[in-house]
């Protein structure tokens, strides 16, 4: 066993202490995709762009509220699946950028988290669509 992890339950509780097992990152990553496997991937969510080594897709929210509501419930979902997004917000604009950085690139696992962004924007009224992204490759 190895690191020692501190869980408070209650604010009235003793702080607790469990030992876990010591995180093993190569057993956890998901293998990258290929230029191929992504292209095919992209198809099942339209709205999203492959830039460099990523996926993005800009959300259009009726304010600035609502657009942090969205993200509360996008970071909720990758802390669950510990995948976490660059989230850019710009008012009632919201871009997220999805890569496996521990994988080098995309992953399956990104075209998870792009679906249940999508699922969740569709409860807040829908997003407005955004201008659709072109590819870009970066060097």
């Amino acid at each position: 066993m190895g690191l020692k992890i501190i869980e408070k339950a209650d604010p009235g509780l003793p702080l607790r202490y469990r030992e876990v097992p010591p995180y093993t990152p190569a057993l956890m990553v998901p293998p990258k995709l290929s230029e191929a496997e992504i292209a095919e991937a992209l198809k099942a969510v339209p709205e999203w762009s492959e830039v460099g080594e990523t996926i993005q897709r800009t959300y259009q929210f009726r304010d600035f509220v609502t657009s942090m509501k969205f993200v509360s419930e996008v970071a909720a979902k990758a802390e669950a699946s510990q995948h976490h997004p660059d989230i850019l917000i710009r008012y009632s604009r919201v871009t997220l950028t999805l890569a496996t950085h521990d994988a080098g690139g995309i992953t399956e696992k990104d075209f998870t988290l792009a679906r249940q962004a999508d699922t969740l924007a569709a409860g807040f009224d829908g997003p407005k669509p955004a201008p659709p992204k072109k590819k870009i490759k970066t060097a």
